[in-house]
């Protein structure tokens, strides 16, 4: 996708927890002048009550949360808007679940070692996800094809990250 094209692109910029995926998100999208829309704000009560108390959530409780994602998704592609979206998207079933139009959507993959992982969810407050959930998202984690993906070490300043991502996207 380049900036000639007429169509528009739904960015997902994907993670385990702490990995900066709504910071870097926004980031990117206001970079770009693009919506940004995190993927948090589709799960239903009852899962945000789940990770509330450091509860992780299986496949069965991610499928509202899925459903309502991918109906996002098909809507920004049908009214033609450029869109970034913060979502975990652990496993690469999630993430072919939410692939809509391979022509119109890019992958980027945010990195890091668990131990800047679990320092940044130490510093993060006011959140629900709750650092104790970090160890269940990284043994569900299935990291996707780098052919297919942009990989982000997230070790690097936050600055520097969406310019890197904007740079690999060809935008």
């Amino acid at each position: 996708m380049n900036a000639t094209d007429d169509k528009s692109c739904i960015v997902i910029v994907m993670g385990v927890t702490g990995s900066g995926k709504t910071t870097i998100g926004k980031q990117l999208a206001a970079a770009l002048n693009w919506e940004f829309s995190d993927g948090d704000s589709f799960h239903p009560p009852a899962n945000i009550e789940k990770m509330s108390q450091g509860i992780p959530l299986d496949d069965a409780s991610r499928m509202p949360w899925l459903e309502a994602l991918q109906q996002a998704i098909d809507g920004w592609l049908q009214e033609n808007k450029n869109v970034v979206l913060a979502c975990s998207a652990l496993k690469a079933a999630y993430r072919q679940a939410l692939w809509r139009d391979p022509d119109r959507m890019r992958l980027v993959y945010l990195k890091g070692s668990s131990e800047l992982l679990a320092q940044r969810l130490s510093d993060r407050h006011g959140h629900f996800m709750k650092k104790n959930l970090l160890q269940s998202q990284l043994d569900i984690l299935e990291e996707p094809d780098p052919q297919s993906s942009i990989w982000v070490d997230i070790s690097q300043p936050f600055e520097a990250i969406a310019p890197e991502i904007m740079s690999s996207l060809k935008l």
